[in-house]
C-alpha cells in the first residue's frame, strides 16, 4: 500500500529546554496522533532542539551571551537569537556548540539550507557530533529528501548507536521508504532504550507511534 504524502509544517510547539548531551537530541513534538485519512501514517512533526545549556567551560562573558539567547529563543524572537548567536560565534568561532543552535535557530525561522551549513559547520569542529547529524537528518525529512535524511540519521547512530531520538527518527524514513519492518524494529530499539533511561515521555510517544503504524498494517489491531 502506497503512503500518501503527508502535509507537513516546519514550526511546530518547542520543546522544554533539555541540556545537552550525547543522548539529547532534536525530537519529535509530543502532538496527538489523531486519525487521518485510511492507510495514512499521521506522523508526529520533527523540530530543532530547544536551546540547550552550554556543557564545556564557561566564561562570564559567554555564560552571559547564552543567558540573552535562551531569553530571546523561549520569546520567540528567532531573529534576535540568531544575531546573539553570531555575536557568539564571532567571539568563540571554535566552539561546535554556537554552530549548532545557530543552525536550530535558523531551521526555526524556515531557513533549511542555511541551518544545514550551520550544523556542518559545527561537525567541522567536532566530527563525531551525533547531535548535528540527526538535526541535518530532521531537515532533509521536513523536505521529503527521505535519502539524505536516512543517510544522516544513519551517521548519527554509527556515532552513537544508543540514540533514541536518532532511532526515532530514522524509523519515521523507514515507514515512509516502505520500509515497515525494519521501521518497527528501529522503534523497538529506540523504546528499550528510552526505557531504560526513565523517559517516559518519550516512551509514550514512541508506543503511540508503534501502534499507529501496526494498526495501518493490521486493521484488526486497535
Amino acid at each position: 500500500m502506497k503512503l500518501k504524502k503527508q502535509h507537513k509544517s516546519v514550526f511546530v510547539q518547542p520543546l522544554s529546554c533539555m541540556t545537552l548531551s550525547i543522548i539529547t537530541a532534536i525530537g519529535i513534538s509530543p502532538s496527538v496522533l489523531a486519525a487521518t485519512a485510511p492507510g495514512s501514517l499521521h506522523l508526529p512533526k520533527q523540530q530543532p532542539q530547544k536551546i540547550a545549556q552550554f556543557s564545556g567551560a564557561d566564561t562570564p562573558e559567554r555564560s552571559q551571551l547564552l543567558q540573552e539567547i535562551n531569553a530571546l529563543y523561549n520569546q520567540r524572537d528567532f531573529k534576535g537569537a540568531e544575531e546573539k548567536l553570531r555575536q557568539f560565534i564571532k567571539k568563540f568561532p571554535d566552539v561546535a556548540f554556537g554552530h549548532f543552535q545557530l543552525g536550530n535557530v535558523l531551521f526555526r525561522q524556515n531557513k533549511p539550507e542555511a541551518a544545514i551549513s550551520a550544523y556542518q559547520e559545527a561537525i567541522k569542529l567536532r566530527p563525531k557530533y551525533a547531535l548535528a547529524y540527526n538535526a541535518i537528518g530532521v531537515v532533509y525529512a521536513s523536505q521529503d529528501r527521505w535519502t539524505e535524511a536516512l543517510r544522516e540519521y544513519n551517521q548519527a547512530l554509527e556515532i552513537n548507536p544508543e540514540y533514541g531520538e536518532a532511532l526515532t527518527n530514522l524509523a519515521q524514513v523507514l515507514w515512509q521508504t516502505n520500509k515497515r519492518t525494519e521501521a518497527l524494529a528501529s522503534l523497538e530499539k529506540a523504546l528499550n532504550i528510552f526505557k531504560a533511561q526513565n523517559r517516559n515521555e518519550k516512551v509514550y510517544q514512541v508506543e503511540q507511534i508503534m501502534k499507529q503504524m501496526k494498526a495501518l498494517d493490521d486493521p484488526s489491531v486497535s
